[in-house]
């Protein structure tokens, strides 16, 4: 099967992103010929080449709305889809998203559309949140099927009827198996570790402000990461004098080795879809706190691999963290458990097979609707 990804940008380097690069290299060692679009010509593309994924750069796709390069990137899109004639489209992010939706109904080619994590979901604003509905609702008609990647954006989409029910299916992120050696735990401080852009919806100054309640306990904080929000970040750790404990690591190419060094994981947002920095952490062992929004519940299952904190409630935290930072032996407990349930429900080839039946009811579909046009013409 010809396969055409696209993803907005190729600048950073997220969870979108990762998902996709994940994909597209599990699609090709199962023989299909893949070719990766994004927006302009970043480090991410290079990234792809590199595992050797087939990759075209939009010139004119950006994050931002702006019409006139929507416009042109659109018909870079439709211009590159006639070129190729590809046997499905898979769209990815909320830009890219539409119009790679609506440059594959140009072109007569089936689309499947992969929200990972809605732009209407809950913590954004009302207003932003009904203009979102309303393009989804509108962009949702261009793809023969829909892929929400928790069981909640399903739930989300569903509810307000922004999607039909019978074109949206939930299939959990997946991540493929490694095992980096894990550091002994000896006498040195627990090593807590946060991975995630800095930037919204991200919160790691809610995290720093609960562990600035903690001064008296044994810990230090690697944050891995980089974006706008770095220098705020910054200062509010010289301001409350933990320079010395709280380290801002950047962009790292090593992170399943950090986190395989690291005791803890822990991820605050004020909203999410289903973050692969989670099911990292779970793969390399570790007890997760994160908070309670979005398809986290899905992940992380209370007191049994670690524990989920309420937005906004700092108290609530800094009890989390002091109870896993005291008791060594229920971190190991809560890091075996989330082991045990990436193996049973996130190793990425259980959403290889998911992906790739939905690709093919996507094809069918198509078929069938343009067999039926033509027999009634």
């Amino acid at each position: 099967m010809r396969i055409v990804q696209i993803i907005t940008r190729s600048d950073s380097i997220g969870g979108a992103q990762i998902h996709v690069r994940d994909l597209c290299v599990e699609l090709l060692k199962r023989g299909h010929d893949v070719h990766l679009l994004a927006g302009g010509n970043g480090h991410f593309l290079t990234e792809a080449e590199a595992l050797g994924i087939r990759t075209q750069p939009l010139k004119h796709l950006i994050r931002s709305i702006r019409p006139h390069s929507d416009a042109m990137a659109l018909l870079e899109m439709v211009a590159v889809l006639r070129k190729l004639k590809p046997d499905l489209v898979a769209t990815h992010s909320s830009k890219a998203g539409w119009l790679g939706r609506l440059a594959a109904k140009l072109t007569g080619i089936p689309c499947v559309f992969t929200a990972h994590g809605w732009a209407f979901t809950e913590g954004v604003s009302e207003r932003k949140r009904m203009v979102y509905k309303w393009a989804e609702k509108a962009a949702g008609k261009l793809a023969s099927k829909i892929i929400t990647v928790s069981h909640y954006d399903f739930n989300l989409c569903v509810r307000d009827g922004v999607i039909p029910v019978n074109k949206a299916t939930t299939v959990h992120n997946g991540i493929p198996d490694i095992q980096p050696i894990r550091r002994t735990e000896g006498e040195s401080s627990p090593r807590l570790i946060m991975v995630a852009r800095l930037d919204e919806p991200k919160n790691h100054r809610f995290l720093i402000e609960a562990l600035s309640g903690l001064a008296d306990e044994r810990w230090e904080l690697d944050i891995v990461g980089d974006g706008p929000l770095r220098e705020a970040i910054s200062k509010q750790v010289v301001d409350l004098n933990l320079t010395s404990r709280i380290r801002l690591l950047g962009e790292r190419k090593d992170v399943h080795q950090l986190l395989a060094e690291s005791d803890i994981f822990i991820l605050i947002s004020d909203w999410e879809g289903l973050p692969l920095s989670i099911l990292e952490a779970m793969r390399a062992g570790l007890p997760v706190i994160a908070s309670k929004v979005g398809g986290v519940p899905e992940t992380v299952i209370e007191g049994c691999n670690g524990f989920l904190t309420d937005k906004g409630n700092v108290e609530q935290l800094r009890l989390q963290l002091l109870h896993l930072l005291q008791r060594p032996e229920l971190r190991r407990e809560m890091g075996k458990a989330s082991r045990e349930l990436y193996e049973q429900k996130f190793e990425i080839s259980k959403m290889i097979d998911s992906n790739m039946a939905i690709y093919r009811d996507a094809i069918t579909l198509h078929k069938n609707r343009v067999k039926k046009r033509l027999s009634e013409a």
